[in-house]
């Protein structure tokens, strides 16, 4: 399982697109955490790039309230409440906060993906 951000940071960063490049710092860094008790190299606070610590929130929040083959979603307000427990450890606090106040529109915005498309 660890082996999958060096993976997709292989893949990524053989482009020089700058998207790519981007990517592939994401990809590389998006397990990392704010008190370094992360991976692949156990960086900490601001050493993480921004982007990483953006789509790691993103990623543990989607992972949490979506199903999956082997768990069903939790509810919104759970896993919210786990996000704002790891403010200081896994994620950085200003983010944390970013992320409720932007939380009704991501959930309009996710509504609008699952509902079905009209004929």
């Amino acid at each position: 399982m660890k082996t999958h951000a060096h993976i997709g940071y292989e893949i990524l960063h053989q482009s020089k697109a700058p998207v790519f490049q981007l990517a592939a710092e994401v990809a590389l860094r998006h397990h990392e955490k704010w008190d370094g008790s992360g991976y692949p190299d156990g960086l900490v606070g601001e050493a993480i790039p921004e982007s990483a610590r953006i789509v790691a929130l993103a990623d543990v929040f989607d992972a949490l309230t979506m199903r999956r083959p082997y768990k069903d979603p939790w509810p919104v307000e759970k896993a919210v409440g786990m996000i704002r427990d790891g403010a200081g450890s896994h994620f950085e606090p200003r983010l944390v906060n970013l992320f409720e106040a932007i939380l009704p529109e991501l959930l309009t915005i996710r509504a609008r993906w699952e509902a079905p498309a009209p004929d």
